[in-house]
């Protein structure tokens, strides 16, 4: 498709260089041509109507240009879709002399993404005008110069091209000189002024002329310069050079001094006249004087500075001969220099988009970035290829024009890998190859495909009872490998009930941190341990979630005081308690039960006697709580005794109760049991105690009756001796020991000026008193059994006498009270010996200590008129 623009003739001059033509090719290459200087904002084309694209869609799929040059030259309008002029384009800055200039574009739209070639013709305007170097040009022309002797002058310079640079010289009428240019190399050769006629120094010394250069320019433009032109009289040979034009290749990475060619030149004069000197014209660029030297005596032509091909292709060297004579002549040899490229430059990658962040799991061939790889070295060495790592999940697919794009290979996971650094490597085709290497971070955007997790499957808190309203219990974590708010969790807890109760009533939980907190205090006698379900929430689209269990745990406080269950009055008051004041020491008065409500160490109650009357009279048992008697009545105790007792736990800090037990002495008989009245009334019973006590004395018969006739056949055996009338007391001693206060408790604790004697002795046949809170009958009652008539002792005969046989005589009773004295010596020395020295060899004994250590056991329960003697 051809369109051309006309402009009217009045605006000739404005308009001529706007659009000429454009041309579309169906391979996606469009052509405009415009003229430079062209005003910002300045129509060039509608590219959008040229490359078929709905002028709506520009800016949805990111039309844009991309040149190679830094200078934005040329925009788009995305309104209209017109190309328009964005800059003023000079185009002997853009493309110096070169006939044509082109200004290579690349249009660009994604959805799908096309890249289109865009040629820009940048015309000609004449605006420049020829100059000369100089204002004013010298030359010495010798009388004797015969007509058609020529020489050279300078040139002028116009930056315009084609037409529109120099194309004639014209010189000011005169007499002698004529101008003489042609068309060499496609170039306006240098003028060279023409000797028409001889000069006669006689008749004029100094001849002054005008030098005019016009360009091929509409209007035309001109620059002048004057040549003086002085005669004189000598020299009249020029020097001739052997060519007129020498051609010279070199690489662009020569050395500097490398030498290039030798220029020579022929002087026919003889002397000074044909002594030649080289020179380099005197219109050389400065480009050229600071690469290149000329030797003046051998005419070498050097390389004094670096090339660069990318820079300058080719050079044109012009070298003046000139002799020494007094009127000098010259000759004029030209040097074109042509530069060969190396591959001295690496390719240059140009990202043109990047399309970062990237989602995860997007589709294959996404495209990730857009790139266009430029070389500046000729197209041998300019060929680039391109790769990235294969490790990857991309790949490049190559478009027209070292267009490359960076598209997906396979899923990409963000949660695996954030973000990708993609280094990009070019390499070029010379020798040897370069390469250039770019990385480029790209992000991969989060999806919400990850449900939180509890960072443990169970959670376990500890809180203690009668807590704070509100007080903390404990933190719930959870952790969510989705970015941002798809990694945002929140808790709450799930609906249900708690004892009967909704669980938001009991405990509450902060959304954001995940805190557990009480919504009430906690008794640990009602509610030890209950479980909540927490769910954690991400705030994606759709929202995840999943559940956790937390196992709260209430710990106990030691907050109850310990409650007496036994024995309890029924007016609250303190509790009765009577004692036979024969009772013998070990005699179980009584037993305190308590109870604690709470647990452990805070329920666990010891028992202690506080205050007692006589504190030598009774003890407790610290972990039983039986009240036992130490020591037998004597007539000193006063018959009403008041036991307080304490009962404490172990709690810290430690609390506790008393029960107060006013005992009367009575005389009488000894009581075997406590009241077991006052005991129903603190225990529920559920069999008959009295099937109880039938079963104990039924045993405790049989037992006896089986010990007689073993005793009776000992007896029948061996005689009628002391130890088999009396029974040995050595054996009754230990034997009865075991229901003394020995055997009366586990843990009975004596008070201090009670001195304990047993301490090694284990017993034939253990005792043991067991409280179970399951049985009928958590007290065991001791039953005691008492011989109708008991032997006595007659320690001179070694025979026993009977109680009545002791009363028949007055001398009976005197010698049995001697007979007393000596027993209670006797036993005392005897029990002394064989159990306290050997229990306790370090304690001091006394009598109060042997006798309340002979009243603590029950040894004598069967000889209780023995027992009488011996308390005498």
């Amino acid at each position: 498709m051809i369109d051309s623009l006309s402009c009217p003739s009045s605006k000739l001059r404005t308009f001529c260089g706007l659009l000429v033509y454009m041309s579309v090719s169906v391979s996606g290459h469009i052509r405009y041509s415009i003229s430079e200087e062209l005003e910002r904002g300045a129509f060039v084309g509608n590219i959008a109507r040229d490359l078929g694209l709905d002028v709506a869609e520009l800016s949805s799929r990111n039309f844009r240009l991309v040149s190679q040059h830094k200078d934005k030259y040329l925009d788009v309008n995305m309104k209209t879709g017109a190309l328009v002029v964005n800059d003023k384009i000079d185009r002997e800055q853009l493309c110096h002399q070169t006939l044509e200039c082109l200004l290579k574009l690349e249009a660009v739209v994604e959805n799908p993404l096309k890249v289109y070639s865009i040629m820009i013709e940048i015309s000609d305007v004449n605006d420049n005008s020829p100059a000369f170097d100089r204002e004013e040009f010298r030359l010495d022309i010798l009388e004797m110069t015969t007509p058609g002797s020529r020489f050279r002058l300078q040139n002028a310079h116009d930056p315009d091209a084609g037409t529109n640079s120099v194309r004639a010289y014209q010189l000011s009428h005169n007499a002698h000189f004529i101008l003489n240019g042609g068309v060499a190399e496609e170039q306006i050769s240098m003028p060279d002024l023409v000797l028409e006629r001889p000069l006669d120094r006689e008749q004029q010394t100094t001849h002054r002329l005008t030098l005019m250069a016009i360009d091929g320019g509409t209007p035309q433009r001109t620059g002048t310069t004057q040549i003086i032109i002085s005669v004189i009289d000598v020299n009249d040979n020029m020097p001739v050079f052997e060519q007129d034009i020498y051609q010279v290749t070199i690489a662009e990475d020569a050395p500097e001094g490398v030498l290039l060619l030798n220029v020579k030149a022929v002087d026919a004069d003889e002397g000074r006249n044909g002594d030649v000197k080289y020179y380099f014209s005197e219109n050389v660029p400065e480009s050229t004087i600071k690469r290149f030297r000329v030797d003046s005596e051998d005419g070498e032509l050097r390389l004094i500075g670096r090339l660069d091909f990318e820079e300058t292709q080719n050079y044109y060297i012009p070298i003046e001969a000139k002799d020494n004579g007094f009127s000098a002549l010259s000759a004029y040899c030209k040097v074109i220099m042509k530069v060969i490229d190396v591959n001295d430059n690496a390719p240059d990658i140009v990202i043109v988009s990047t399309f970062s962040p990237i989602r995860e799991h997007a589709p294959l061939a996404t495209a990730v970035i857009l790139f266009k790889v430029t070389d500046a070295d000729s197209a041998d060495n300019g060929e680039v290829s391109c790769q990235i790592a294969d490790n990857l999940p991309f790949k490049l697919d190559r478009s027209v024009n070292n267009y490359f794009t960076v598209v997906t290979t396979r899923d990409i996971d963000r949660e695996t890998i954030t973000d990708y650094n993609i280094t990009i490597t070019c390499m070029d085709a010379g020798f040897p190859r370069l390469y250039t290497s770019k990385t480029i971070q790209v992000q991969i955007s989060d999806i919400n495909d990850n449900a939180p997790r509890f960072t443990q499957t169970e959670f376990t808190f500890y809180v203690e009872e009668n807590n704070v309203k509100g007080a903390s219990i404990g933190v719930v974590s959870a952790f969510d490998p989705d970015y941002s708010h798809n990694g945002r969790v929140t808790f709450h807890i799930l609906d249900d009930l708690v004892n009967e109760l909704p669980v938001l009533h009991i405990v509450s939980i902060n959304s954001r941190s995940g805190e557990i907190y009480a919504q009430q205090s906690f008794d640990y006698e009602q509610i030890k341990k209950f479980q909540i379900h927490v769910q954690v929430n991400d705030a994606g689209f759709p929202p995840l979630s999943s559940n956790g269990t937390v196992n709260i745990i209430v710990t106990d406080q030691n907050d109850n005081v310990p409650v007496i269950l036994s024995p309890l009055s029924n007016t609250g008051s303190a509790v009765e308690e009577t004692i036979s004041k024969l009772a013998d020491s070990g005699y179980l008065l009584a037993k305190v039960i308590a109870t604690d409500a709470d647990s452990g160490q805070n329920a666990q109650v010891v028992y202690q006697l506080l205050q007692p009357t006589d504190d030598s009279l009774f003890t407790v048992a610290p972990e039983t709580g039986e009240i036992w008697t130490i020591r037998r009545f004597l007539q000193k105790d006063s018959p009403r005794q008041i036991i307080k007792v304490l009962v404490r736990d172990n709690g810290i800090p430690s609390l506790s109760t008393t029960v107060n037990i006013k005992v009367t002495v009575q005389d009488g008989m000894i009581e075997n049991t406590s009241k077991i009245s006052q005991m129903s009334i603190s225990w529920p019973w559920k069999s008959d105690v009295k099937l109880y006590l039938i079963i104990s004395f039924g045993t405790t018969s049989l037992i006896l009756l089986l010990a007689i006739v073993i005793l009776g056949v000992k007896v029948q055996k061996r005689g009628t001796d002391i130890s088999s009338c009396c029974w040995s007391i050595s054996y009754y001693s230990k034997r009865n020991a075991l229901y003394g206060s020995q055997k009366a408790s586990a843990n009975l604790q004596m008070r201090p000026n009670y001195k304990e004697g047993h301490e090694n002795y284990e017993p034939a046949h253990a005792f043991s008193h067991d409280v179970h809170p399951d049985t009928d009958l958590n007290d065991f009652l001791f039953l005691r059994l008492h011989g109708t008539t008991s032997p006595m002792i007659h320690l001179k005969a070694g025979s026993c006498i009977n109680e009545e046989s002791s009363k028949g005589s007055s001398n009976a009773t005197t010698e049995f009270q001697e007979m007393q004295v000596r027993i209670k010596s006797r036993c005392a020395s005897f029990i002394e010996k064989r159990y306290f020295l050997k229990a306790a060899p370090t304690r001091p004994l006394t009598s109060s200590t042997v006798w309340r250590s002979v009243l603590g056991t029950r040894m004598f329960l069967f000889l209780p008129n023995f027992k009488q003697c011996l308390e005498g």
